[in-house]
């Protein structure tokens, strides 16, 4: 996944990678991923309509620190559906965009870092619509993008917990900053390290499309 979740991974894993039946609906991993899903409405009450910020700061360091569950069930025990190939991604994406929003707008990070991590993950992830749309093989993700992703990971929920006048709440912020700033910085590192890894994917794509028996470019 392009993830906030892990907040970064290239085009997808190999669709028949612990594949098991593609149509199944009612999976271990695709009930992880709904449950994921659901939660985003609970962290929007918890923080807004509760008013119980350390709650919600909570909730969402659990829903980061699980990200990678679903994915991993589903290949592990041969679980890997098209639903899941699909609600997987939406979840994540759902739960970035939203919980940076909500984050923002309580006022725990200035509008500018949150713009700034969510023209990161735009970008990431329209390029890997773009890249898969015409035949891209995987792009492996880089170390810098994991740890960009952790860094961002543990800066958010951190940055609501530490969004107040408690004594305690000075050195949280100081740890979120610290975090979120590298996070940030490795994130739009690994973004950029993608460019010649994606055009060498696009390239290979393209051979092996061509290379296929009835493709249109074979035989000329």
């Amino acid at each position: 996944m392009v993830r906030f979740t892990p907040l970064d991974s290239a085009v997808p894993e190999d669709a028949t990678e612990g594949e098991g039946d593609p149509g199944r609906v009612l999976t271990v991993p695709n009930a992880i991923s709904a449950v994921r899903l659901a939660c985003v409405p609970l962290f929007l009450w918890l923080l807004f309509g509760a008013g119980k910020q350390s709650a919600a700061a909570v909730l969402l360091g659990l829903l980061g620190a699980t990200d990678w569950v679903d994915g991993t069930v589903a290949r592990r025990y041969h679980q890997v559906s098209t639903l899941g190939k699909v609600l997987d991604p939406v979840a994540d994406r759902v739960l970035v965009a939203t919980s940076v929003i909500a984050i923002v707008v309580r006022g725990a990070v200035p509008v500018w870092f949150g713009a700034a991590t969510l023209a990161r993950e735009a970008v990431v992830s329209i390029a890997v619509l773009l890249l898969a749309s015409m035949g891209a093989s995987r792009i492996d993700v880089l170390w810098v993008g994991k740890a960009g992703t952790f860094g961002l990971l543990f800066a958010y929920p951190a940055f609501l917990l530490g969004h107040g006048s408690a004594h305690w709440q000075e050195p949280v912020r100081i740890v979120a900053w610290v975090a979120g700033l590298t996070g940030l910085t490795l994130a739009w590192v690994a973004a950029a390290s993608y460019l010649p890894a994606a055009r060498r994917a696009w390239t290979d794509g393209r051979s092996g499309h061509r290379g296929r028996p009835g493709s249109r470019e074979q035989g000329r």
